[in-house]
């Protein structure tokens, strides 16, 4: 039998998760039963919105149930098969991460192609990507012109989004924390403004010096401050893609912040929230176009990695204490 380490819940975090919230398990794995498909995995995605799961309240996906490992995205390769639709050696994507491998029924997998990194498909060709794409390209519908404002600009989410306003021709301003994120923005990234957000006694100066002309699309990984200064800043009729916002996550208490909502009002603004799990009919556009503006060097693939499950914890907490720069990735392979 195949053995697996896998990382359990066994309490609900309050605050900021700790160590004691979660337990590392070995099971082992028999041969996959009648249309089951046996998968080791490669690399598995650690994600922001992970944090959600880990509490019991009501959301768009149920939360982790407690003494069960953890779920999230992840790439791996079929080692045995019982369905004609998949073979050994196939690349697949589920989301059964945060563990090394599994059984599951075919019908939970997809079949990757080995065009990109199989990584890739965690990241810029992944979920994450797709979150970037849908926000920029459909909720916040970008027009010549637009001037776009990117938070978290650093992160997974962020730094994709950053290189398709790029692309696609307008100016884009990031936020980050820290001089080695900054430099990250402005020499990887290529974003025409970058705003230190630590360094800032005003993000709302900050992001008034950047944008004189004032932005006309907002993508919210943060909220708080950040969606404040936006506020602050947004032209009229400027549109606010919701995306996320992590400085809420492991809030035990109401943000202050924004104090200014009733700018959506005085300027017309369009602030919509998004799952990008509600746009998945977009993946075949999506796909193709990464897959295209990959190969044409247009899509830099940023990513921080971790080896090995047991360094799984390191790299979530890595995402809010703000370690890493790009997707954080565990590698398992």
């Amino acid at each position: 039998m195949l053995i697996s380490r896998e990382v359990r819940l066994e309490r609900r975090p309050v605050g900021a998760p700790v160590a004691d919230d979660f337990s590392m398990a070995s099971v082992e794995l028999p041969p996959p039963g009648a249309g089951e498909v046996q998968v080791r995995n490669l690399w598995m995605a650690i994600d922001p919105a992970m944090r959600g799961r880990m509490s019991d309240a009501r959301s768009y996906v149920p939360p982790f149930a407690l003494g069960e490992a953890m779920e999230g995205p992840a790439v791996g390769e079929v080692v045995a098969s019982n369905d004609p639709a998949l073979a050994p050696g196939d690349l697949v994507w589920s989301r059964l991460g945060w563990r090394e491998a599994f059984n599951a029924p075919a019908e939970r997998l997809e079949k990757r192609e080995p065009t990109l990194p199989p990584q890739a498909y965690l990241g810029f060709a992944g979920m994450t990507g797709l979150t970037a794409y849908v926000g920029l390209l459909d909720i916040a519908a970008l027009k010549p012109g637009d001037v776009v404002f990117v938070s978290a600009a650093a992160g997974g989410v962020g730094s994709v989004a950053c290189q398709i306003a790029r692309l696609k021709g307008h100016k884009v301003i990031g936020s980050a924390g820290g001089p080695d994120k900054i430099a990250f923005l402005k020499e990887r990234l290529g974003v025409d403004e970058a705003i230190d957000y630590k360094a800032e006694p005003s993000l709302t100066k900050a992001l008034a010096r950047a944008a004189p002309e004032g932005i006309d699309v907002y993508f919210d990984n943060v909220g708080g401050d950040h969606l404040q200064a936006a506020l602050a800043v947004a032209n009229r009729h400027a549109r606010f893609a919701l995306c996320g916002m992590i400085s809420q996550y492991n809030a035990t208490e109401p943000s202050a912040a924004p104090r200014n909502l009733v700018q959506a009002v005085v300027k017309e603004l369009r602030l919509e929230g998004y799952i990008a799990l509600s746009h998945l009919h977009r993946q075949p556009e999506f796909l193709a176009d990464m897959i295209a503006w990959h190969a044409a060097g247009l899509i830099e693939p940023a990513e921080t990695v971790y080896d090995g499950i047991e360094r799984a914890l390191d790299a979530f907490n890595g995402l809010f204490s703000g370690e890493g720069m790009g997707k954080t990735l565990v590698r398992l392979g």
